[in-house]
């Protein structure tokens, strides 16, 4: 039988073709054949690497700097990436020199910003030394376009989360929106998160934010990421909330603004 024949009568393989996932591994004996056995452990080691890995960040300030966006960079309460990975709540927090920082700075402006966008390294550095400066110049775009006006964009060492709260409280910025390395999966080292909340202030919980997953270029677009994070965002801006009760209309929206219209219907 050719191997054309065996992959077509096997539905198994078939999926196999369509997916990274790890299906249809074989075995041998009651394990693992040796092939994909190695792939699991080469996949398990770029996932450790990736959150381990420290973010290069006058790499990301040199990649950053066709932008011309004013950068503030920033630590949070988390010293060391030990410490991080050991306590949440400190990534969560600034700290108490850069909260500081940004006090003095609001303290010289007169504007209210629409939007602070904050980088952190998280959980995959790698994520944000791949993807954050790509994606942020066609989010800047449609940004400008539409005349939201921004704060500085703040770049977080050791960051989860949360930490976008208290930067968007401190500069009184209306909305935040962070981009963050996701915990690395087992065919996904480089995958980055984006998280919007309105009215940012400490203490908010998850169900106060929305989030836009996988975006990499074997995940979610850039120009996906971007379409459904400003329908978001605007939808946001218009019912004044974020969280649980903002639904992703995106796709619904993105029917509704086809000029063609639908061709079923013509």
């Amino acid at each position: 039988m050719s191997q054309k024949s065996f992959i077509h009568n096997n539905p198994w393989l078939q999926l196999r073709q369509l997916t990274p996932a790890r299906i249809a591994l074989g075995r041998a004996g009651t394990s693992l054949p040796t092939a994909p056995l190695l792939d699991f452990q080469f996949a398990h080691a770029q996932a450790r690497d990736a959150v381990h890995m420290p973010l290069d960040f006058e790499q990301l300030v040199n990649s950053l700097s066709s932008i011309n966006l004013e950068c503030i960079r920033l630590e949070s309460a988390a010293k060391d990436r030990g410490i991080f990975l050991q306590r949440p709540d400190l990534g969560r927090r600034l700290s108490a020199d850069s909260a500081e920082r940004l006090q003095r700075y609001h303290a010289e402006q007169s504007t209210t910003p629409d939007l602070a966008i904050v980088i952190a390294d998280g959980l995959s550095a790698l994520a944000i030394e791949r993807h954050a400066t790509p994606f942020l110049k066609r989010l800047l775009e449609s940004l400008h376009a539409e005349r939201w006006s921004l704060a500085p964009l703040c770049l977080v060492q050791q960051g989860r989360v949360a930490v976008a709260d208290e930067i968007g409280e401190l500069l009184g910025a209306r909305m935040t929106l962070i981009l963050i390395g996701e915990r690395p999966g087992l065919s996904s080292p480089d995958s980055m998160g984006l998280y919007f909340t309105f009215a940012p202030r400490v203490g908010l919980t998850d169900a106060s934010r929305n989030c836009i997953s996988n975006v990499r270029l074997e995940g979610l677009s850039y120009t996906t990421a971007v379409f459904r994070l400003m329908c978001l965002m605007r939808e946001a801006w218009r019912r004044q909330l974020s969280g649980v009760n903002l639904k992703d209309e995106a796709e619904m929206l993105s029917i509704e603004c086809n000029d063609n219209g639908n061709f079923l219907l013509d």
